[in-house]
This record gives structure tokens, C-alpha cells and sequence, in this order.
């Protein structure tokens, strides 16, 4: 297997380690103590650097300025309050929307299968059945019934697996990164220190092992469905599959990322709420209250046992 990866370079930067949620960001020299745009936490400590972190390759610049950004969040915030969302979002106010680039592997390579899978081909015949008249006599009919036949199919496929995108932050979760993809990768540049100048970039916390795994992951769900589609027939079920990897590549990038850490309940983990800084697309889950929801279900119960009630006794 030929994996392609950036080489190591040293640091040019801070390293700072967030006490809270464990991020790890480069910072210009000369900064200390920062905001977390993960977790709103106000203080940072200095961590030394790994050894073996690779440099950025790639790197998609920010296009959606502050003022946008915090416009999408002030929308996403008026569509998410909603009945039983809590009610301190209701009072939360949009003020320190930050900006991060984010470290991500970009995987490719060939993808070869394997596979087995039932396949069903449709055809129609004609019954017979009878049916009452009403009247204690009965009457035949017939009617068209769609049938299927099975059987067993197997077979390669191959394909190009691109573009896969997978985090390399423990800041930020692959299903967040999932969450606001994707990222226009025509618009992908090498990496120079000029493009992130003047913003906090986070530094890869994850081994490119674990990273490959997951984009191998990701992989192996598309494949799922893309041999689904190429079955033939007018349906099939009981796909089994094995993949093998080759020509595979993995390149650290950076892509631009608005957060906003909202503290709505004081006894409560802030609301993360994050934006592709390159195509605006917003993600976060509005919390919902326990206590109005448990109120709702009593009223429910309340309502339901009062029919019956009602409906019994009179």
C-alpha cells in the first residue's frame, strides 16, 4: 500500500492547549491567554509541540466574513426556538462568533470489492379469487399480483474514492465536520502562512493513523451504497461485501470553521454552534428543556385518561 503523507516541519507558531475541552491551537507568538472557540473556556496554557505533526498541504481560505456569520447563527437560533427547545435560548445573545482553521485529512485511493448480494427480478401473473356478492352467493374475479424471483449474485466493482474528508481535531468532532460539509475543493490551495495570517489554526491532535481508519470508514458506507445501485434487477437485499485499498493518499489541510460557544444555562455546557467558513452551511442541536417536555407527556397521559374517562361513564 502507497500512502502519501505531509512530512513533519517545526512549528512556527504557539502551541496552546484549551484546559477544558483539550484542543490544541497555534496561535501567533506572543499570545497567552485566548477564548476556546470550541467551549468558550478564557484561558489556555501553553503545551510543547508532538513530534511528527506533518505541516498543512492544502488549505481552504475563509470567504464568509464575521458579519455573515453572525447573521446565519442569529437565523439558525430563530428556526431552533421552538416549544420544547430551553428556555434560556430564547435570551441568547450572538456576540463572539470566532474563527478557526480546522486540520483535516483529505483521502483518496482505489477502492476493489467483492460481493454477494440476492437479487430480485419482477414479473406479473394473473389469479383467479372469488369474493361475496353480499347477498350469500359468490362471484370470481382475477387480478394482476407482481411477484419476485430471487438469486444469488456475485461480483467485482472498483471505483475511485475522492474527496473524503475526515477531521484530524479532537476539537471537532467528525460528525460535525460531517455536518457542515462539504467544502469546494476547487478551491483548494497549498498551504502558505500568508492565507491563515492573523487567525487561530488548530494543530492536529490525531494520529494519522486513527484519521485513516475513519476515512476508510467513510468509504466503506459510500461503497455500500453506490453497489447497491449497481446491482441489476428491480431490487435486491442481503449485500455482503469486502474491500481492499490501493493507490491510497492522505494530505493534511486546513478549512475555515465559525464557532460559537453560547452559554444559554449557567449549570449547563455551552451550545456549540459551527459554520463552513467557505459555503456558510450551519450545524448545531438546540437543547431541549426536560421539564416541558415531561409536562407535555403529563398532559398527554391526563388528556388521554380523561376520554377514556368520559367515553366509560357516559
Amino acid at each position: 500500500m502507497a500512502l502519501a503523507m505531509s512530512s513533519p516541519a517545526a512549528a512556527s507558531s504557539t502551541m496552546l492547549a484549551c484546559q477544558s475541552c483539550g484542543a490544541t491551537l497555534a496561535f501567533p507568538a506572543g499570545m497567552r491567554t485566548v477564548v476556546c472557540p470550541y467551549c468558550a473556556s478564557p484561558s489556555v496554557v501553553e503545551r510543547p509541540p508532538t513530534p511528527g505533526r506533518p505541516n498543512p498541504s492544502f488549505v481552504v481560505a475563509f470567504v464568509i466574513a464575521r458579519e455573515r456569520a453572525l447573521r446565519l447563527v442569529q437565523q439558525w437560533l430563530t428556526r431552533s426556538r421552538g416549544l420544547f427547545t430551553h428556555s434560556g435560548l430564547r435570551n441568547a445573545t450572538v456576540e463572539d462568533v470566532r474563527g478557526v482553521y480546522v486540520p483535516a485529512y483529505l483521502y483518496g485511493s482505489v477502492a476493489h470489492s467483492s460481493y454477494v448480494a440476492n437479487i430480485g427480478e419482477n414479473y406479473t401473473e394473473t389469479e383467479t379469487y372469488e369474493t361475496s356478492d353480499g347477498k350469500g352467493g359468490t362471484t370470481t374475479a382475477t387480478r394482476t399480483v407482481t411477484r419476485t424471483e430471487w438469486h444469488t449474485l456475485s461480483g467485482q466493482h472498483s471505483t475511485y474514492a475522492r474527496d473524503v474528508l475526515v477531521t484530524a481535531a479532537r476539537g471537532l468532532a467528525n460528525a460535525e465536520l460531517e455536518a457542515i460539509e462539504p467544502y469546494d475543493l476547487r478551491a483548494l490551495c497549498r498551504y502558505a502562512p500568508m492565507i491563515v495570517s492573523g487567525w487561530p489554526v488548530e494543530e492536529p491532535s490525531l494520529d494519522p493513523t486513527q484519521c485513516l481508519e475513519m476515512a476508510r470508514g467513510e468509504v466503506m458506507a459510500r461503497l455500500r451504497t453506490e453497489i447497491h445501485r449497481f446491482m441489476p434487477g428491480d431490487t435486491s437485499t442481503g449485500l455482503n461485501f469486502t474491500t481492499s485499498f490501493d493507490s491510497e493518499s492522505l494530505e493534511l489541510m486546513l478549512v475555515p470553521v465559525w464557532v460559537l460557544a453560547l452559554r444559554y444555562d449557567p449549570q449547563k455546557p455551552p451550545l456549540r454552534i459551527v459554520i463552513n467558513g467557505q459555503t456558510g452551511n450551519v450545524h448545531g442541536r438546540a437543547p431541549l428543556s426536560v421539564p416541558k417536555i415531561l409536562v407535555a407527556i403529563g398532559l398527554g397521559v391526563a388528556l388521554i385518561v380523561g376520554l377514556y374517562l368520559v367515553a366509560r361513564y357516559t
